[in-house]
């Protein structure tokens, strides 16, 4: 089975907000996830062509996992600490499989 990738895409519009956002998700959010989630890995972006993006991303073992971990109350206490706290940031979710790797190692 290959992995599974659990995407979520948020816009901090507020230039002013962004530092805070990024420290309460390194802090609070992405360890929340990752242990609710029970993640192989997870990683965090902010996008250089459009500084108001973060992108988070979850790497399932496969998708039957990913849809245990995001169908059941894991995913909705996660969603209710972030609307509590970020209110103004709209956010976007994706799931992808992986189709294929290349590379050395």
């Amino acid at each position: 089975m290959p992995a599974a990738f659990f995407v979520v895409r948020a816009i901090v519009a507020d230039p002013a907000k962004r530092k805070a956002f990024d420290d309460w998700y390194h802090r609070e959010h992405l360890p929340d996830a990752v242990k609710a989630f029970g993640v192989k890995k997870a990683w965090r972006f902010w996008s250089v062509s459009d500084p108001s993006l973060h992108q988070a991303t979850y790497e399932f073992a496969d998708q039957a996992a990913l849809d245990r971990a995001t169908s059941g109350d894991a995913l909705a206490s996660l969603v209710a600490d972030f609307n509590r706290d970020w209110p103004e940031v709209t956010r976007t979710r994706e799931t992808f499989v992986l189709a294929e790797e290349f590379g050395a190692g």
